[in-house]
């Protein structure tokens, strides 16, 4: 594995490597196409370090996620700035992921400077992955919410939908967060009923992914086709139909869970 995670920083970081990122998006060496960037790149550049987090090893090699000073100007000619999703299936699948954990352990530190119960400044835990206040005992740890993702089908067709959210031509799975007393299989009905106002059955467990944007971790399903009509919730589908496998519209990339639970789909039936 070429990524193990630790929580407690080396005694040295000669040979440390450093995903940076600046209000909340990453900074990337464009003759590069590695986001890494060596500890002499960031002392060479001046860049005024904010917050950093260990995240483990990388090949070996100690990797930390550093926020830099939102007032420093990355050399334009050199650098670039954006979001994670610029970064999806440019990269290794391994370095796109520990891309996600850096960006969101540096967020969860930013939103916890302040304790939530009684007001007082929170402080990082040296020897787990927390942040702890002294006044009250409040431990905060990294939050992750989970959601499912589930491809329909029946037979040789797949129930795709278009989100009223996002712009584009893009079909994918449905998808929704799980609540409070529900597990992933009640979620899974409830959200396939009240997006496109269909019953499922036989469900299927297929794979998880952690997805960055902007903590969630994605549980992927098959379901079998049950019965009902579609009719889309127009506030989140702005359109959904049943589509044949070997005449599908524009659909997310195998980077992705939905793109890997069509394409497992799909090669499942051409393999019958």
């Amino acid at each position: 594995m070429s990524f193990k995670p630790d929580n407690r920083p080396p005694a040295s970081v000669e040979d440390a490597l450093h995903l940076v990122f600046q209000r909340g998006q990453v900074v990337t060496d464009m003759s590069s196409r590695d986001p890494l960037l060596q500890r002499e790149e960031l002392r060479a550049m001046g860049w005024v370090v904010m917050r950093e987090q260990f995240l483990g090893y990388w090949h070996g090699r100690p990797c930390y996620a550093v926020e830099i000073d939102a007032g420093i100007e990355p050399d334009p000619m050199r650098f670039a700035r954006g979001n994670l999703y610029q970064l999806l299936g440019r990269i290794d699948d391994g370095l796109f992921a520990l891309a996600g954990r850096a960006a969101q352990l540096l967020a969860w530190e930013r939103d916890h400077q302040f304790c939530g119960r009684c007001g007082a400044a929170m402080t990082v835990d040296l020897v787990e992955r927390a942040m702890r206040c002294g006044p009250c005992g409040t431990v905060n740890y990294p939050r992750i919410n989970p959601c499912v993702i589930v491809l329909v089908t029946r037979g040789e067709e797949l129930l795709l939908a278009r989100n009223a959210n996002f712009p584009g031509n893009m079909y994918s799975t449905l998808a929704g967060f799980i609540e409070a007393g529900e597990s992933a299989e009640d979620t899974l009905h409830r959200e396939v009923r009240e997006e496109v106002g269909v019953e499922v059955r036989g469900l299927r467990y297929f794979g998880s992914q952690s997805w960055p944007f902007p903590s969630q971790l994605m549980l992927g399903f098959f379901a079998q086709y049950a019965g009902g009509q579609i009719v889309c919730e127009p506030a989140e589908i702005a359109d959904a139909g049943w589509y044949h496998f070997s005449d599908l519209p524009q659909v997310p990339p195998p980077s992705s869970i939905a793109g890997q639970l069509i394409r497992h789909y799909i090669n499942e039936l051409t393999r019958e």
